[in-house]
């Protein structure tokens, strides 16, 4: 999955930009950044220095001849012809620093995580407390116009250069909603969105808690457990974990997330090119490994969240609830280029506990429950002041489901 976040991140996650942002929504699930150092360029890079010179002596619209864009459109063709699905890919020197800063769970911009799949931009996710959220985009919506302005045929980056841009401008997307075949233009205002990852919610006359988990941004799983400290302080009989939504990111805050709600055995397995499988254990001391748990998913639970969700169904821990997942599964490495670019390649491919292929697959839940074409999911910060039949009569039908399962 090619993911961009569309909003440009200070500080933060962006997913690139965009957040929507430059790279929006990235995927930052990567074990290790390396630098690359250029080795002896094979034979058939000659047909790139061909292409080249035809175009230079040849093409008749010499304005847009720009040498840059040349070369990062063939790199970015060399990465995208590896068939990951966008998961791989290249990054422009804005990207690689508005991923850098991604992480930080501060963004500027609309609060979209998209990939390019199938040759068009998709939405895997708007991002909690967004303008996109606001809007009612949704995982799955087709991008079709920036400004009126057709994208087919256009890179990722270029996209989402146009949707980025700074607090309080405004942008026009026209939207091919995938389940309705109907299109729709929604005008956001950019803005600047602090990105709170862990939140939670007693539910209306319930003592079954729901913890939402936006994001798996660095601090994530000390936050995850600092909440958990809290929510034991109540008279709880259960937790639902909202995982609808959330994008993914720092792998090794997924392992430690997971790890809250299990006693031991492994969150998942790692696979290299050599098809060896290392296994990566729960981390011991987990502050819920006893409470009756649920968790739900959708087409917009993606990478790191793929991953818990997995676990703590392989493990027989939880009951998944809702949507086939997204499918990503690899794992990233960013090597450095010599002008400030990045490759982000996968370097390794992960598995459930079981042994089950997450990639181009996603993970089905145990109980599926589709949410209707007007409805929204329903998350910790809009419940607080909530009655019973507010939230029964909400629309929610995956939180009510597993709200009775736990019951």
């Amino acid at each position: 999955m090619h993911h961009e976040t569309l909003g440009r991140w200070r500080g933060s996650t962006a997913l690139l930009a965009l957040t929507l942002g430059v790279l929006g929504g990235m995927v930052l699930d990567r074990l290790a950044i390396t630098g690359f150092a250029a080795r002896d360029a094979r034979p058939n890079f000659l047909l790139l220095s061909e292409a080249s010179n035809l175009i230079h002596r040849f093409y008749v619209d010499r304005a847009a001849e720009n040498p840059t864009a040349l070369t990062y459109g063939a790199i970015s063709g060399m990465v995208n012809a590896l068939g990951d699905n966008g998961h791989s890919r290249f990054l422009s020197p804005p990207m690689v620093k508005e991923m850098a800063e991604m992480e930080r769970n501060k963004f500027e911009g609309i609060g979209a995580e998209v990939q390019s799949k199938g040759g068009q931009v998709v939405i895997v996710a708007p991002l909690d407390g967004s303008p996109a959220q606001r809007a009612g985009l949704k995982p799955g919506d087709v991008i079709l116009r920036v400004n009126g302005q057709h994208i087919a045929g256009r890179q990722l980056d270029q996209v989402v250069n146009d949707i980025s841009g700074p607090t309080g401008t405004s942008v026009t997307l026209t939207i091919l909603s995938p389940v309705s075949g109907g299109t729709r233009q929604v005008s956001l205002t950019r803005a600047t969105v602090q990105i709170r990852n862990v939140t939670w919610q007693k539910l209306p006359e319930t003592k079954i808690v729901q913890l939402r988990i936006a994001g798996f941004n660095k601090g994530v799983g000390d936050d995850l457990r600092g909440a958990l400290v809290e929510i034991k302080k109540e008279p709880v009989t259960g937790l639902i974990l909202d995982l609808r939504n959330n994008p993914g990111g720092v792998l090794d805050e997924a392992v430690d997330c997971a790890s809250q709600f299990l006693k031991g055995g492994n969150v998942l397995l790692v696979k290299n090119a050599r098809g060896e499988r290392k296994p990566v254990p729960a981390k011991a001391g987990g502050q819920a490994t006893e409470i009756p748990l649920a968790v739900l998913v959708n087409s917009g639970t993606a990478s790191g969240a793929e991953i818990v969700a997995g676990a703590l169904r392989d493990a027989h821990r939880a009951s998944l609830v809702g949507e086939t997942t997204f499918g990503t599964g690899t794992v990233l490495t960013e090597f450095k280029l010599s002008d400030s670019s990045a490759l982000l390649l996968a370097v390794e491919e992960w598995l459930t506990p079981a042994g089950d292929v997450i990639w181009h697959k996603g993970i089905t839940p145990n109980v599926v429950v589709a949410l209707a074409l007007d409805a929204s999911p329903l998350f910790p910060e809009s419940e607080h002041a909530m009655t019973v039949k507010q939230f029964r009569s909400s629309g929610d039908a995956q939180l009510l489901k597993a709200l009775d399962l736990l019951r």
